[in-house]
């Protein structure tokens, strides 16, 4: 699975999209939010994903947002402990999604990956062309 989310501004209209492949078939998922951030399109665009898998499987994410990765692998643990506050115990930023993202991953055994993003990983650009239709099918 590849994943990205786009913004245009942030806050400002975003898109997110998803390149899911397995053996030989490709689906691919988009959607649309009217006001938003960029890092908020990158968490939904996981959690989509996620969403779509019929049951729990191994799944291999791949992501170009530096924010998820760090999220998923270092810090959500803490905050989990913390009651959803940072380490500066200032409540966590776009923790409805982060909840949402934990309860679907765990779901599943994920396997992280971040990718460069707009380096010719064919998927993540898809993704990223997705994720930019999606805001162009509603705001043009």
């Amino acid at each position: 699975m590849h994943t990205d989310g786009a913004c245009r501004g942030n806050p400002g209209p975003g898109g997110w999209g998803v390149v899911m492949r397995y053996q030989d078939r490709c689906k691919t998922l988009s959607g649309f939010a009217a006001e938003t951030t960029n890092n908020r399109m990158e968490l939904t665009a996981v959690i989509e994903g996620l969403r779509a898998l019929k049951r729990p499987c191994e799944v291999i994410v791949h992501t170009d947002s530096k924010y998820v990765m760090h999220g998923i692998s270092e810090w959500l643990a803490n905050w989990k402990r913390n009651g959803w506050k940072t380490a500066a115990r200032k409540p966590v930023k776009n923790d409805d999604l982060w909840r949402r993202l934990d309860t679907e991953s765990a779901r599943h055994r994920v396997d992280w990956r971040w990718v460069k993003a707009h380096a010719g990983v064919a998927d993540n650009e898809l993704a990223d062309r997705l994720a930019n239709e999606a805001i162009d099918a509603e705001t043009n």
